[in-house]
């Protein structure tokens, strides 16, 4: 390969890396083709998967700035660029892993940090963000409701209080 190829692979992976919001390293060794376009269409919707040269990948990860363990560049490598939620990718990973235990998850980076393989586990462990947003809105509602039934309470004593004596009062003139 000529040095302008090589030139523009590192300046196509770095600009992958700056887009992305997350990078997971992984190894390929031992998965088939279709196997690999199984995992790439798992992904699709969240990151693309592609097979890098280290190297190259290394290079770009400096000149992008993004931390990258030279020890998780060996041997056949390939990285999933995560562009939408990365524990959706995580996930997908984590899952292809599971049913094709050739797929190594070496490491990763999550918005300028290092992730180990077990890091994106735990990220893949966490549930999505659209449930995480949505038990938050169910824990303000709640709370909303409660402080709603605070504030109401006391009239609604009164109310009940008050009735309850005109009852008294009632069966008392009829009474007599």
């Amino acid at each position: 390969m000529a040095r302008p190829d090589k030139a523009a692979a590192v300046a196509e992976l770095t600009d992958q890396f700056r887009d992305s919001n997350a990078a997971v390293l992984t190894e390929y060794r031992g998965l088939t083709v279709a196997q690999l376009k199984q995992l790439r269409r798992a992904l699709s919707g969240n990151a693309t998967y592609a097979v890098v040269k280290n190297t190259l990948t290394s290079i770009a990860a400096k000149q992008a700035g993004v931390p990258v363990d030279d020890a998780h560049l060996a041997g056949p490598s390939a990285i999933a660029f995560v562009t939408g939620d990365p524990v959706e990718a995580a996930k997908g990973l984590r899952d292809f892993a599971r049913a094709n235990p050739a797929l190594v998850i070496k490491g990763g980076v999550l918005e300028g940090r290092a992730l180990t393989a077990e890091d994106i586990t735990k990220l893949a462990d966490l549930e999505s963000r659209e449930v995480l947003l949505a038990k938050t809105a169910g824990v303000l509602k709640a709370t909303l409701f409660q402080a709603a039934y605070l504030f109401t309470a006391p009239a609604a004593q009164a109310v009940r209080t008050v009735e309850a004596l005109r009852e008294k009062q009632a069966s008392a003139e009829t009474a007599a």
